[in-house]
């Protein structure tokens, strides 16, 4: 992907605050707030992948959001090649991603990988669904020690998709993997969107809350009745699932609100480990002008 002349990248776990603060940088620098975010990039799912919408948007230009159909499959590397036609639409543009792996595609991270063909794929899942990724985990390490210790037993993603590059070549994951340039690529401004741990498991409790006030149970019921029950199990957007499986509102809220914290404790960690020179912002306890200045602005 060209490098762009002049960009802002706000990362963050899901419920940071991060769609917000890149908002307001817009504003400022008469610029463009970007998608990150390959699910956010579907369209007729905007509340349970907290696409921003109406005010939220700020009176700024959004990009790359609900532009795609649910029928569409996207990877890393395509999803890049999108992300980089929409950062050259507007000037200053500001990239909003809680997505590791692909910010590793939009910013050219990625090692080149054999194609694993889709059967293999859907078979890993399908393991992954009678099993649980522990079990998974426990597999992985015995045919790829060095992976396997890589990777946390429920970091269920990334086992699967080191097991059907497994199934698919014959040989370990880690001896296809070559080691990444993780540094921030010149042009680029970014900033991670951190608040405390108490504070990021309350902001994911009252998100998840407000998701559903605003309608996700519907949204996920007219996405079925419109024919998209099995796209939204193979894409397997967060929380999705656990409305497909049915069962009283209140339960299904306390289960997304746990998986999610889980998650957002998963990004946070990714993102300081693979990136450790971006500043970091705690949006409840330190004010703008500070997220401002260590972004250069």
């Amino acid at each position: 992907m060209s490098e762009p002349a002049n960009a802002y990248a706000i990362l963050g776990p899901t419920a940071s605050g991060k769609s917000q603060l890149a908002v307001e940088i817009a504003r400022r620098l008469g610029g463009a707030v970007v998608n990150g975010d390959p699910f956010q990039a579907f369209a007729g799912i905007p509340i349970g992948t907290g696409q921003p919408l109406g005010a939220e948007q700020g009176g700024v230009p959004h990009l790359g959001y609900g532009v795609l159909p649910l029928t569409a499959s996207l990877n890393p590397a395509e999803f890049r090649d999108k992300v980089a036609g929409w950062l050259v639409q507007h000037r200053n543009p500001v990239l909003v991603t809680g997505s590791g792996l692909y910010l590793r595609g939009i910013w050219d991270q990625l090692d080149e990988l054999p194609p694993v063909p889709e059967r293999w794929v859907e078979k890993v899942r399908m393991w992954g669904t009678e099993l649980g990724s522990p079990i998974l985990h426990r597999y992985l390490t015995a045919v790829d020690p060095v992976r396997g210790a890589q990777l946390h037993p429920n970091d269920r993603n990334r086992i699967q998709r080191a097991l059907s590059l497994h199934l698919a070549t014959g040989q370990r994951p880690s001896g296809l993997l070559k080691g990444i340039d993780h540094g921030v690529p010149k042009g680029w401004n970014a900033l991670l969107v951190l608040p405390s741990r108490d504070h990021l498991r309350s902001r994911v409790a009252r998100r998840v809350g407000a998701m559903i006030q605003a309608g996700w149970a519907e949204e996920v019921a007219r996405a079925v009745t419109l024919g998209h029950e099995q796209d939204l199990r193979r894409l397997r957007p967060l929380g999705y699932e656990a409305w497909l499986n049915g069962g009283e509102t209140r339960l299904i809220e306390a289960q997304i609100t746990l998986s999610t914290q889980a998650y957002a404790k998963r990004q946070s960690t990714f993102f300081r480990n693979q990136w450790p020179e971006i500043p970091l912002w705690d949006p409840d306890s330190e004010p703008l002008s500070l997220a401002l200045e260590r972004l250069g602005i």
